[in-house]
């Protein structure tokens, strides 16, 4: 008899996208991102940081001040991370699993690269312009979106 208890692939694919926040140096906001096939493999993961060259000690984390003082004209957010990640192939018909609802710019890459599902933990700025602008757009395109509705499952990792 096989074990009951064991992830859900729900469980296990928001689970490897708030693994990968934790990989964020954002003192504010950590975001992760887990693009999935339609046969449940894995295809890329992301988090919101800076871009690849860019020394994240010498870069500006802030959010409030001058906008070139400031985290936003440079970080790369969880989802867009993920797509540029993948190694190769497409990720036509793929599922992202991200722990923060998308802003519009990562929803317009969302719909580019032909992934049709979007899973998401929080939606915290759903009352923001730029959240109404991606579900406008998801909606337009057919992507679906689905909350993950979290189990009472604890996962702890030592490391």
């Amino acid at each position: 008899m096989k074990r009951q208890d064991y992830l859900s692939w729900d469980e296990y694919f928001m689970g490897i996208a708030l693994l990968s926040a934790g990989r964020s140096k954002d003192n504010n906001t950590q975001v992760g991102a887990c693009i999935v096939s339609d046969e449940n493999k894995i295809l890329s993961v992301g988090y919101n940081g800076m871009p690849t060259g860019c020394n994240d000690d010498e870069m500006p984390w802030e959010r409030e001040g001058d906008f070139l003082d400031t985290k936003y004209p440079f970080v790369c957010h969880a989802e867009l991370n993920a797509i540029l990640n993948r190694s190769a192939g497409s990720l036509k018909n793929a599922r992202i699993y991200v722990s923060l609802f998308p802003c519009n710019e990562c929803a317009k890459a969302i719909i580019q690269c032909g992934i049709k599902e979007v899973v998401y933990w929080e939606d915290k700025y759903a009352g923001t312009d730029g959240v109404k602008a991606s579900k406008m757009m998801f909606s337009l395109s057919g992507v679906k979106l689905r909350q993950y509705i979290p189990t009472d499952r604890e996962i702890t990792i030592k490391v």
